[in-house]
């Protein structure tokens, strides 16, 4: 169980972020001053003012809520597989899930994969890190779409990224695994990030981030939750060459424009992924559908 104390210091950390920057557009949804502060209060007036280390289920609980009707899936080999296969599924509220879409090979961390941090509960294994080139896996959020272009044929909330936009993937930094404009923030708070969203803009450009998903890995409430887990994990272009992702989920343009027409926020989309060894592991618990062979 995380400490009262350690609650109080990060939600104070948080807040003095946010006094000593102008506000900026950030491009997942920012988390609201008064919000933080209400949630504060709630928080230290429960009983034992903690909060539990790790999401976990219950009966009562399912792994993948009620009120997701979107799922989108990625099944890969084994942990050291650098590829995968996407699948996408809806559902009515109290339905079985069906496919929709259709199945397409993904490329995955150089590394292959290893458990981050989600919606699901805490896994033995492989534990994803900073800089490990592995894809997070488990189950995550999808909570915005990016990309260079004004607009995008997308129901999802989404942001325009400027040359000034950068995911911060230092661990030392207080604004870890954040996507913002540099310009808002102390110059120390962003030095050595090697994550700018408009590489089109680059010596060597590349269009992999010309659209794309944030998948909300190690991300909760406007913040990382745990530093040096990984950070900067993506759904976006696959990248000239073949070439393999330093832990995000890389499709074929098409297929990621005809992903982001289908997502809507009001389905609560999810992202998931497995090898195939822990699918069939957790099938039934997680209440997972059956995959096309």
């Amino acid at each position: 169980m995380r400490a009262a104390q350690s609650l109080v210091k990060n939600i104070y950390k948080s807040i003095t972020l946010k006094a000593l920057s102008r506000p900026s557009p950030l491009c997942r949804p920012p988390r609201q001053f008064i919000t933080l502060l209400m949630s504060t209060v709630v928080l230290l007036s429960s009983p034992g003012c903690s909060l539990p280390s790790k999401p976990h289920a219950t009966s009562a609980e399912p792994v993948i809520p009620a009120s997701t009707r979107q799922l989108v899936i990625v099944v890969s080999d084994n942990w050291d597989a650098s590829t995968g296969r996407l699948y996408q599924f809806s559902r009515s509220i109290g339905t079985s899930w069906q496919a929709a879409g259709k199945a397409a090979v993904v490329d995955l961390g150089r590394n292959g994969s290893a458990w981050g941090l989600g919606l699901h509960p805490q896994q033995q294994g492989p534990q994803k890190q900073e800089g490990d080139g592995k894809a997070p896996a488990g189950l995550f959020r999808l909570s915005a779409a990016f990309g260079a272009l004004p607009a995008l044929a997308t129901q999802m909330p989404y942001q325009q990224m400027s040359r000034f936009d950068y995911c911060i993937d230092v661990p030392t930094s207080p604004l870890y695994n954040q996507t913002l404009d540099v310009r808002q923030y102390r110059p120390e708070w962003t030095a050595g990030s090697s994550e700018p969203m408009r590489r089109d803009l680059l010596d060597a450009p590349d269009s992999v981030y010309q659209q794309g998903l944030f998948i909300d890995h190690n991300y909760s409430n406007g913040e990382a939750r745990q530093t040096g887990a990984g950070s900067c994990i993506f759904m976006h272009q696959k990248a000239p060459g073949g070439r393999k992702t330093a832990g995000c989920t890389a499709l074929e343009p098409a297929t990621l424009t005809a992903l982001l027409q289908w997502l809507t926020p009001e389905a609560a989309p999810l992202y998931l992924l497995l090898p195939v060894a822990e699918y069939r592991r957790l099938q039934q618990d997680w209440q997972l559908p059956v995959l096309a062979q």
